[in-house]
């Protein structure tokens, strides 16, 4: 696998972004003390790179996530982590590497478990603040991307009084991989969702923290985008993680299914990669190396067309059915949802979000349920790239950094970005994403109510 190096402008930007280390109170966390840097708005403190487990390497590959290796002294939380192992982009393709990847990727290392925190400065070190707090769970087909990719941040949104947590998880063969060794040394007979267990990981690690960071660990949301909408989902739906969520926003998350195989039909698949590759044993798998694994995994799942493999599934213990089931016998977390996709996304979500808003209409009509479309196809420059309103084409916009992108926004773009960050925090806050001059009615099965976002 190549690994490519950090990009001037890539550290440039990050830079620039959330500048040097000021005065700012250090805060004690699971794992020791920690200090972050102020953005140049001198408004929000960044914490980046916080461990919120121990490194997945060794014995801990393809375990569920350990807790955190303390550390001595403070911990200066200046720079973003490695994300997890996954393919080079080309940010060239014309696609999604030209779109979000184009000023090159980080360090890709399999000790990938980080995320990072973004919350005002009147607020760091204040428990008494009980800012909300909102969780995002980035996309990627479970085998790409990272909580920091150049779309994301959480100025703008702590910035409106809302702390904003970013997140890394394992992705692939070291975050799904199931076999029949890994289910038979596992406690309760099962394997693979590794990735899973480590987005619950960090939402224990918030509820156990973010009091330190001003926030309040009884008002988290989730939010996700694609796989990270599904990832919202499956935490919505699991026993695992039941009871620790107060809102969830799920980004055209219906357009990528579960692995409709049985664990014991993934074990078999897992047992055929890996005696592909050579590799017996727990402990040759353990100790291959990363690059290696992950080079040798992708060219054999490439030759015998197994697409699809490494995601979450059904196992009967973190997972006992999918959203989409759950959802219809009320089997998900009882809280307000806003759920969505864009005009030219992978597939029309409307009939999937329809029936999800129908059935939470008729189970808990007092937790509402807002749907939306994203509708404003992106202003391109000539040059070849994603058209029109395209899976993924909100994130510049929710986040407030359209000024990143390269492409040719305009003032109305901005006033919609705006509108779309009051929306959305506004939600975080109040489990509504009405403020004091908006008028978006929530979904019921009378009046299946969507709020266009465009420019006009």
């Amino acid at each position: 696998m190549k690994i490519m190096k950090i990009s001037t402008l890539f550290v440039i930007t990050i830079l620039t972004a959330c500048g040097q280390p000021d005065a700012n109170p250090v805060l004690t966390i699971e794992g020791g003390q920690i200090q972050g840097v102020v953005c140049d708005s001198s408004q929000v403190i960044v914490y980046k790179g916080i461990p919120y487990a121990a490194a997945p390497v060794g014995e801990n590959r393809w375990r569920k996530p350990q807790p955190v290796t303390p550390w001595e002294g403070v911990l200066r939380a200046d720079h973003f982590s490695a994300a997890a192992i996954q393919a080079a982009h080309d940010p060239n393709d014309g696609g999604y590497g030209r779109e979000f990847f184009w000023q090159g990727d980080p360090k890709f290392s399999e000790d990938c478990l980080y995320l990072n925190v973004w919350t005002p400065r009147h607020a760091a070190g204040h428990p008494e603040k009980k800012l909300p707090v909102t969780i995002w769970i980035h996309g990627g087909g479970y085998s790409a991307g990272w909580g920091f990719e150049v779309e994301m941040d959480g100025e703008a949104w702590a910035r409106r009084d809302v702390i904003l947590v970013t997140i890394n998880y394992r992705l692939g063969v070291f975050g799904y991989l199931n076999h029949p060794e890994l289910s038979a040394e596992d406690e309760q007979g099962v394997s693979g969702n590794y990735g899973t267990y480590d987005q619950i990981a960090a939402l224990k690690w918030v509820r156990n923290n973010i009091a330190q960071f001003g926030g309040n660990p009884d008002r988290i949301t989730l939010m996700g985008q694609s796989a990270g909408a599904r990832s919202v989902k499956n935490l919505v739906t699991s026993p695992l993680s039941r009871g620790m969520v107060s809102r969830a926003i799920i980004q055209s998350g219906a357009a990528l299914p579960m692995s409709g195989n049985s664990q014991e039909e993934l074990d078999s698949i897992g047992k055929s990669i890996m005696d592909g590759i050579s590799l017996k044993t727990l402990k040759e798998m353990r100790q291959a190396k990363a690059d290696t694994l992950f080079s040798a995994v992708n060219d054999y799942v490439m030759k015998n067309r197994l697409y699809g493999t490494f995601m979450p599934h059904v196992d009967g213990v973190l997972l006992q059915a999918d959203f989409d089931t759950s959802v219809q016998t009320g089997n998900v977390a009882d809280i307000p949802y806003m759920i969505g996709y864009t005009a030219d996304d992978m597939t029309p979500l409307d009939e999937q979000i329809n029936r999800i808003a129908d059935a939470r209409d008729s189970l808990s009509p007092s937790k509402p349920v807002y749907t939306y479309l994203f509708a404003r196809p992106l202003p391109g420059d000539g040059k070849p790239g994603m058209k029109g309103a395209f899976h993924s084409s909100e994130l510049w916009f929710q986040f407030g950094t359209l000024e990143r992108s390269w492409r040719p926004f305009t003032p109305e773009d901005y006033a919609l970005s705006e509108e779309m960050l009051d929306y959305w925090t506004n939600f975080a806050k109040n489990g509504n994403p009405n403020g004091s001059h908006t008028e978006w009615a929530n979904h019921t099965r009378n009046n299946p109510y969507y709020q266009i976002l465009n420019i006009n």
